[in-house]
């Protein structure tokens, strides 16, 4: 008689147990074959709003809608046993007020089956994210440059340079973690103001164009394969190329459509053998 070992799923109180420790590996996943794929390697599987860019083409995250992060959460899930997986709430779904917020990110979670949700901002999210924190609804936090915001930031640009910038993304992170967030995003700000956030709180910092000063890293999987060709941001490195392995593969096929010769086509097609 075989016993089905099952494997645990790491959870919000196992991401918080590694402040300071071994750092955390996180990865964006948008599909169920690469949740599968990234699952036994990582911590946690990010349903990030940057599917909008890397999956639909979009030129920022702002057209992202709650449907299409449940849609993709759900496959993420499902695919996944092993890492927790947080799912984005998509711009202009949380920042009304702490009710509507509630309301969508209960929603995310019930059809989802995720564990956690991510919200951007700071102080002018702590009441949001404590009200959400107090009903049952794990947070990540996301500090320093906040792409929902990115127009009114002035664009894609390091910050905490200034005094005061840095002041502020400082403050905000402490109000984050004050407020019950389980860990916080902390992007595109310089390594001295990365290495004093992640010294100053009491959560795990993730960076992404953070430094190494962070207790984990998180990149979007598409810049890891070498897949998304827009722009690659300055601090990606890419592990592999696989756009032209695609491309090539495709032309392969296509070749082999039009000469009639790729194997099995006289299964497929019905055609003789001879031809």
């Amino acid at each position: 008689m075989s016993t089905e070992v099952r494997t645990k799923r790491v959870t919000t109180r196992d991401i918080r147990a590694r402040k300071g420790a071994e750092p955390l590996v996180v990865l964006t996943a948008y599909t169920a074959p690469i949740a599968r794929l990234l699952d036994p390697h990582v911590d946690m599987l990010l349903v990030g709003d940057s599917l909008g860019m890397v999956v639909y083409g979009m030129e920022t995250t702002l057209g992202v809608t709650l449907e299409m992060m449940i849609n993709h959460g759900t496959a993420v899930v499902r695919a996944s046993s092993r890492s927790l997986v947080v799912v984005d709430m998509p711009f202009a779904s949380y920042q009304e007020s702490p009710e509507q917020a509630f309301r969508n990110c209960a929603r995310v979670m019930v059809e989802t089956g995720c564990g956690g949700i991510k919200v951007e901002g700071g102080r002018e999210m702590a009441e949001t994210i404590h009200f959400l924190t107090q009903r049952g609804i794990p947070v990540m936090g996301h500090v320093g440059l906040k792409p929902q915001s990115v127009h009114a930031a002035g664009g894609f640009r390091a910050h905490g340079r200034a005094d005061d910038e840095a002041a502020a993304i400082r403050a905000d992170a402490r109000a984050v973690t004050d407020a019950g967030a389980f860990c916080m995003v902390v992007e595109g700000t310089i390594e001295p103001l990365a290495r004093v956030l992640t010294d100053e709180v009491a959560i795990p910092t993730i960076g992404i164009g953070a430094s190494v000063a962070c207790d984990g890293q998180v990149l979007v999987i598409d810049d890891v394969l070498g897949l998304f060709n827009d722009f690659t941001p300055k601090f990606v490195k890419r592990y592999a190329d696989l756009s032209p392995l695609v491309s090539q593969a495709a032309e392969d096929f296509a070749r082999e459509v039009k000469a009639r010769s790729f194997p099995g086509r006289e299964h497929c097609f019905g055609m003789p053998k001879d031809k």
